[in-house]
């Protein structure tokens, strides 16, 4: 294990390198030490928790959607496999201490193991330093997988409007911007969304990829869908 390189991989350095080692420490290498030692299940419940409000805070402000889609968003990227794909990418299984069973079955690559220790390591740096630390660790991956939409399994507007507008080959959808709001810090796009030249939806929001998501909306609305 190589606490520092990992502290260099998620860019923050612990105050208490000891919440650090905790969250690295799964049962199995907890059950067979012959010293008394904490494995990281608490730090993973705290951990889940912190995750689950900065990634609900972030999402209330980003989008301007329904409670039932907020929580589909949220649920896909706080899921397991979400936390697996964010963990891989600082190299987290690999920090890991183990159990020689666990380590024997292949446990650095099982994503129920490493996306709980991406929630024990949360634990630790809001235990080193507060909930502001704990997002800006946590927002970078989060927005990088907002980016991806195909990846969340919410209620994609754009989707389920394309499907339905396909039934009919000679038409087509086109988004269009249509204008700009506010200050660079906090801009709104307005995006209308036209069939054949003609508008049947607009929408706005803080980035072009979320207006037309809106625009969409409206237009499914407007179809009674």
């Amino acid at each position: 294990m190589s606490m520092e390189a990992l502290q260099e991989r998620i860019g923050y350095r612990f105050h208490d390198k000891a919440l650090l080692e905790r969250a690295l420490i799964h049962s199995s290498y907890a059950n067979e030490s012959r010293q008394k030692i904490e494995c990281n299940e608490r730090m993973e419940f705290l951990g889940d928790a912190v995750l689950s409000i900065i990634v609900a805070d972030h999402i209330f402000h980003k989008f301007h959607l329904a409670e039932g889609d907020l929580t589909r968003i949220r649920a896909s990227l706080v899921c397991e496999k979400s936390l697996f794909e964010f963990a891989q990418k600082i190299q987290l299984g690999q920090e890991l201490l183990l159990g020689h069973g666990e380590e024997q079955t292949g446990g650095r690559e099982r994503p129920s193991v490493v996306s709980d220790a991406f929630e024990a390591l949360i634990a630790a740096i809001y235990l080193d330093s507060g909930i502001e630390s704990a997002r800006e660790f946590v927002l970078p991956f989060v927005i990088e997988m907002l980016e991806h939409e195909d990846s969340l399994s919410f209620k994609d507007y754009k989707t389920i409007l394309q499907e339905i507008i396909q039934q009919n080959p000679e038409e087509k959808l086109v988004y269009k911007l249509v204008g700009e709001k506010g200050p660079d810090h906090d801009k709104r796009f307005v995006v209308e969304v036209l069939l054949n030249s003609n508008v049947i939806g607009k929408g706005q929001g803080r980035s072009k990829k979320t207006a037309e998501q809106m625009a969409a909306k409206e237009a499914l609305e407007l179809m009674g869908r």
